[in-house]
């Protein structure tokens, strides 16, 4: 075992509540959430819905418990749904989306870019016959995770979701990392949701809260939202107390751009040491190696922490991570001859 503090570029899910954001925490004016609305609680849910453009937002434990309320409102029994190859809901959320929702999964190519299928994608596979499946809902992601943290641009995400709307399907957005495209992009986040029915941003991935996501979307929708949060078990009492760290972690969007630039320089040094590695677009660097397990344990050995994915290595930089960190992490991987 290495004696060496470790750098920790598993996931930006690892950061953690600083100083402020504990105050805030411990000072959040409270309610039974169930009972009255807690007030801290709807203070963030109503910001959320604000920078979204939406009528409406609810706070929901985890972004998958997010993204499974809006699939099962979305979908009947034996719907199929329709998303890009590799994409949270389809990889990472233990099949919730069939066994809760109901849903039929079917993946798409990435036939427009990393994590995006065409318009005309899916409009042929948005029709439905009589002795067919029944395809309902299109969902996008955005970030796309396995993608490398890919972003869709506004004018591709307007066209998918007409597309959708061609077919007579509904859209939902995995946007636990939205807020990483809005950053790159320079827009705001409401310019990347356009068009859709519901979608489902993270708190606790980059931004510092300890837990917690929103869920946003018309008032009929969240309000039947509110009742599936509580079927799952998600009804909370005194949410004020995560509230508060949340709307302490909306103050540091635009902080995300030291996470790019973190990660840009990663890979820059990751390519100089002879890393197989594409420019990361926002936080997540993909990088491939001839054995993954070999390297992620060699990795192991000198104190840097990573996680493989899609037959790669995963690398995230995030606000727990300084610049000074990618660079001792590149030191010891060239040190290592990893």
């Amino acid at each position: 075992m290495t004696n060496l503090a470790p750098i920790d570029l598993r996931s930006d899910t690892v950061t953690r509540p600083d100083e402020r954001m504990s105050a805030a925490m411990a000072a959040a004016e409270v309610g039974d959430d169930v009972l009255d609305h807690d007030p801290t609680m709807r203070r963030l849910e109503e910001r959320v819905a604000t920078l979204l453009g939406t009528e409406a937002a609810l706070w929901v434990p985890s972004g998958s418990m997010g993204n499974l309320i809006s699939l099962v409102l979305h979908l009947q029994r034996g719907d199929r749904f329709l998303a890009p190859h590799g994409s949270h809901v389809l990889n990472y959320e233990f099949g919730s989306a069939a066994w809760l929702a109901g849903g039929m999964p079917h993946p798409l190519e990435w036939n427009a870019g990393p994590g995006r299928p065409t318009p005309e994608t899916v409009r042929s596979l948005g029709e439905s016959g009589y002795d067919t499946l029944r395809t309902t809902l299109l969902c996008l992601e955005n970030t796309h995770n396995s993608a490398g943290g890919a972003v869709t641009p506004p004018h591709e995400h307007a066209q998918l979701a007409a597309a959708a709307r061609d077919s007579g399907l509904r859209v939902h957005l995995d946007g636990a990392r939205i807020w990483n495209a809005s950053v790159a992009l320079g827009l705001p986040p409401a310019a990347l949701a356009v068009g859709v029915d519901s979608v489902q941003v993270c708190l606790s991935k980059g931004l510092g809260a300890p837990v917690g996501s929103v869920v946003a979307g018309g008032e009929d929708f969240i309000a039947e939202a509110r009742r599936v949060r509580r079927m799952l078990g998600g009804g909370v009492r005194q949410g004020g107390v995560l509230a508060a760290a949340g709307l302490v972690a909306l103050d540091r969007i635009d902080s995300l751009a030291t996470d790019h630039d973190n990660a840009r320089l990663l890979a820059e040094g990751l390519a100089e040491h002879g890393w197989s590695v594409t420019t990361p677009q926002t936080n997540i660097v993909l990088a491939s190696v001839p054995d993954v397990a070999l390297a992620l344990e060699r990795l192991s050995a000198v104190g840097v922490r990573a996680v493989s994915m899609s037959g790669q290595i995963r690398f995230v930089t995030h606000r727990d991570v300084s610049r000074a960190d990618i660079k001792e992490a590149l030191r010891r991987i060239d040190d290592a001859r990893i």
